[in-house]
């Protein structure tokens, strides 16, 4: 029995060589965008934990949430050169990378967690996926649910694109976002996401807009009083990695990395369900946030941000992508230019 305990461990270890790629044991980093306690953090500890445990320990992540290495968008280019092993980061940060992927970040296309889910898990997704590794150097492992973004501001109630007048908005770097404020009669300000509570609670812009697990995990709630109850982007975060790392790894360890990214993935998905009801009523209860729905159903601000969709169409694949992604959630072609 004695020689049973000491060969066993090596068969282990020798199976956990060979997933790793001839490495004995590695730490790889991970950053992340927002800080911990959001839905950012919550799939990297799942994904970390799940790598770990299937490489029974030969593979540690090592995760730097906050911003530690860099804007969302550096992460993109040193994954992109080998620099980084892995990210997560809001969906419209890689945009500017692999443009295609835009089709998930016009307004008003996903309305909720099941079309997230829907396109993320479908044929939609994995083309984006390929594009990504064509365009950028980075493959998509899983994705983070966050939720609708929703807008903060320090200054109002606002429930109509007539209510923004006045009020300075931060936004990401995106064009596509930047044109829906535009279409809303205001020029935002794109902001990197290191910057924004900064901003906010100097008075630089008066507001932004976040998934509800964001206001409360950054704690916009000590810089910010009023949320609207919109839903014109749903914010997802996918984990990219490396291409040149999973290229690296073993076919065993590939597999293994991916099977990890689902499992989080589906994690991720049943995370938000369960949390994001809990964590609105605490911005109310808790922290004073006073929460205005959006007037008439939020139809003008669809029909003035949907209004812009056309202007994207060459850079998002053309009006048939978009057609396509339309019709996986079951609803009508987008409007000719």
């Amino acid at each position: 029995m004695r020689i049973q305990k000491l060969i066993i461990p090596m068969a282990v270890s020798a199976a956990s060589l060979a997933l790793s790629g001839n490495v004995m044991a590695e730490t790889w980093k991970m950053a992340l965008g927002d800080a911990a306690g959001g839905t950012q953090y919550e799939l990297g500890t799942t994904f970390a934990n799940l790598v770990e445990e299937k490489t029974e320990g030969e593979v540690t992540i090592d995760l730097f949430p906050n911003g530690q290495l860099g804007s969302e968008q550096d992460t993109i280019n040193n994954a992109s050169m080998g620099l980084l092993d892995l990210s997560v980061l809001a969906i419209n940060n890689i945009t500017p990378f692999s443009p295609t992927v835009g089709v998930m970040t016009l307004p008003y296309v996903i309305q909720g967690p099941e079309d997230a889910r829907t396109l993320t898990q479908g044929g939609i997704g994995a083309e984006l996926t390929q594009n990504t590794i064509r365009d950028a150097g980075v493959r998509i492992l899983g994705w983070a649910y966050s939720g609708c973004r929703r807008l903060t501001n320090s200054a109002k109630p606002v429930a109509t694109p007539a209510d923004l007048e006045g009020l300075v908005i931060r936004v990401p770097k995106n064009e596509i976002m930047i044109a829906a404020y535009q279409a809303w009669g205001i020029n935002p300000n794109p902001l990197a996401w290191s910057e924004t509570f900064t901003a906010l609670q100097q008075g630089v812009v008066d507001g932004q807009d976040n998934p509800y697990i964001t206001i409360d995990a950054m704690k916009f709630y000590e810089v910010q009083d009023y949320v609207t109850d919109s839903c014109y982007v749903f914010s997802m975060e996918p984990l990219i990695i490396s291409e040149g790392k999973f290229q690296s790894l073993s076919p065993e360890m590939q597999e293994l990395v991916l099977e990890a990214g689902q499992e989080a993935t589906d994690h991720s998905y049943e995370y938000l369900l369960e949390t994001e009801a809990s964590i609105k009523e605490r911005l109310v209860e808790e922290h004073g946030m006073e929460i205005t729905q959006p007037a008439n159903d939020e139809q003008e601000w669809i029909e003035l941000a949907t209004g812009i969709w056309p202007e994207f169409y060459d850079s998002i694949g053309g009006k048939e992508k978009l057609d396509e992604v339309l019709a996986s959630l079951g609803r009508d072609p987008a409007p000719a230019e």
